[in-house]
């Protein structure tokens, strides 16, 4: 029997969580593991770190927007099945810089069959009406996996090796598999247009504010996501190791704080109007992110309480943002605005994981005051240009669909 209603919901949330088990494998193993082994500087560790998302960004367009021609469910298990396969290629093969970098781009590149697809086959099989909620459970779900990641990989490298640690968690998307299928299949209605024609989504000028600021949001997002076991490995060693939590509990509570956090979002999009909400959350991440880059050096116990604050300002706005894209997404064009709002958000998530590396570097390194600061200068600014964004959206414009 196909998977319908909350089943179906629910088997993609868990397979999504499978999806990401080795999403954040390679920021959670290099300050430890990575970074020594191969004396790589923080740019080189940065650029490693966001192959994953620069393989993202370029197989995005084609896959997501192929989801109008053809049922989403195929490309999702190919993505699912390409993105585990490359992850225990990484375990087994990776010796260096280059080779580790073109492997996790391939792993990024299974991935954009996975994301954006998995939504799309989900919203293909729901019910007509307001599916908010559900594109946010399912977004959400991405932050509680990405938890789940930075947990399994740094307690698997710590007992068994950074090596078992890929190959463990490249054996993940085997849920999403599995969810695939047993889901019913759905044709899409015919189409003549071109493969890549994004003319429409550019146009649509409520979507594309979503879309731009999702863009603020992964650039912000990943750059602290990729640093943050580095950050509070920095911050143990400027007390001796008195920090009240290490680093894979902060990482891990971090990214598990994203799944209520996200929910409450747009659930506050929902009662207060999705553009004040949306901005009045982006701006508050903003402050936390300076107030963290000015306190370096305040206590640990408070450092903690304003990495754990940031841990729920940091995602609040996503499935705001995710569920305002696929409501304002004009429907013959939906798999095309959600390749548009994936390529953008994962090209900036390339971007904000490699300029805050060269941004530490260039402030000084990884064991600098001063570079952490300017990094989280950096991911403040960032998150700033997503009220500029949502309010550029609402300027007059022919727009191809209705204001969400």
């Amino acid at each position: 029997m196909a998977l319908t209603g909350r089943a179906l919901v629910t088997a993609m949330c868990l397979g999504q969580v499978g999806n990401l088990l080795p999403h954040v494998a390679v920021p959670a193993v290099m300050p430890q593991h990575l970074m020594p082994l191969w004396s790589l500087s923080g740019s080189e560790a940065g650029m490693m770190a966001s192959a994953f998302a620069f393989g993202y960004m370029l197989a995005v367009p084609v896959l997501t927007t192929l989801t109008d021609r053809i049922d989403a469910r195929g490309i999702l298990l190919v993505g699912s099945l390409v993105s585990g396969l490359a992850t225990v290629a990484f375990g087994l093969l990776a010796d260096g810089l280059w080779s580790a970098t073109a492997i996790w781009f391939v792993a990024g590149a299974g991935f954009a069959g996975a994301y954006m697809p998995g939504l799309k086959a989900l919203t293909d099989r729901l019910p007509p009406g307001d599916s908010s909620r559900s594109i946010t459970l399912y977004t959400s779900s991405f932050s509680f996996g990405v938890g789940i990641s930075f947990l399994a990989t740094q307690l698997i490298a710590e007992w068994f090796g950074w090596r078992a640690a890929f190959v463990a968690t490249g054996i993940g998307p085997v849920v999403m598999i599995a969810a695939c299928l047993g889901m019913a299949p759905v044709k899409p209605a015919p189409t003549t247009r071109r493969l890549l024609d994004f003319g429409p989504v550019l146009r649509n000028r409520p979507a594309m504010g979503y879309v731009l600021g999702y863009g603020a949001h992964c650039f912000e997002l990943y750059g602290v996501r990729t640093w943050i076991v580095a950050f509070w490995t920095f911050v143990a060693a400027q007390h001796g190791g008195a920090t009240p939590l290490g680093a894979v509990a902060v990482s891990v509570i971090f990214s598990l704080l994203s799944m209520p956090a996200s929910i409450l979002g747009n659930e506050a999009a929902l009662r207060f109007g999705r553009h004040r909400a949306l901005t009045a959350l982006m701006i508050a991440s903003a402050a936390v992110a300076l107030a963290i880059g000015f306190g370096i050096g305040m206590s640990p116990w408070l450092l903690l309480a304003l990495i754990l604050l940031y841990g729920l300002t940091v995602p609040a706005d996503s499935g705001a943002l995710t569920s305002g894209m696929a409501m304002s997404a004009d429907p013959a064009h939906k798999g095309a605005t959600m390749a548009m709002h994936s390529t953008v958000g994962f090209g900036l998530s390339a971007a904000g994981a490699w300029a805050a590396g060269i941004t530490l570097d260039l402030a000084g390194g990884p064991s600098s005051s001063t570079g952490w600061l300017a990094l989280f200068v950096l991911l403040a600014a960032a998150i700033l240009m997503g009220p500029l964004a949502l309010w550029w959206s609402r300027r007059p414009a022919d727009n191809l669909a209705p204001k969400a």
